[in-house]
């Protein structure tokens, strides 16, 4: 027989974020209680973020669409200049040769972002409607989408290489342009997003 084990807020404690302290959980209406070793706000007396993490990660949706559509970087050589976006920069590399480069990219310009919308989505909606479905598997995936955050700025490196060494040619140069801010702001706004996510929720059910 199978007894699952109470959660924190039923046996009515609470643990301390920062000191690891478990405490008494005696909510009292509009009073943030802190611990008694660390003063730290108790988990139970923050508020709730989900609407925070909803519009961060809409926001991050939104702006890849111009971090996509405006150009990226800014090439001249032999004073011919061109504009190229984020895509068109992975198609130039691959036709140079340069195969890891648009691959590494690729993955990090297109793959991980939608990857990120499509976890972070599923883990906000699953929080929302409280599901019991799949419990390991999404903390699972909370935690491989928080540790992945940390690789999304392969891009925009990628993009200061270049203009670095572009600079060194007397004959060419070259400049970032907006759409490589736009990708910038995407990257800073689901890290955000995957931060302001509480993990434990995953636990909770509608009893």
């Amino acid at each position: 027989m199978i007894i699952n084990p109470p959660f924190a807020r039923q046996v009515q404690v609470c643990r301390c974020p920062l000191c690891g302290l478990v405490c008494a959980d005696e909510a009292t209406p509009g009073v943030r209680r802190k611990c008694p070793r660390c003063q730290t706000v108790l988990p139970h007396c923050q508020p709730e973020h989900s609407h925070l993490s909803w519009a961060l990660l809409l926001t991050s949706m939104i702006l890849y669409v111009p971090a996509n559509i405006f150009p990226a970087m800014h090439t001249s050589f032999l004073g011919y200049g061109s504009e190229s976006t984020i895509l068109s920069g992975v198609v130039a590399f691959w036709r140079s040769g340069s195969w890891g480069i648009a691959t590494i990219i690729f993955i990090a310009s297109v793959i991980v972002p939608c990857l990120k919308f499509l976890s972070l989505s599923l883990l906000l909606i699953s929080r929302a409607r409280k599901s019991v479905w799949a419990r390991c598997e999404r903390a699972r995936l909370y935690r491989i989408t928080e540790w992945i955050g940390c690789w999304s700025m392969l891009d925009v490196v990628v993009v200061a290489v270049v203009c670095g060494l572009l600079r060194f040619h007397a004959l060419s140069e070259a400049e970032p342009r907006s759409g490589i801010l736009y990708f910038g702001l995407v990257v800073i706004l689901t890290m955000l997003c995957a931060l302001s996510f509480e993990p434990k929720t995953l636990w909770e059910d509608k009893q």
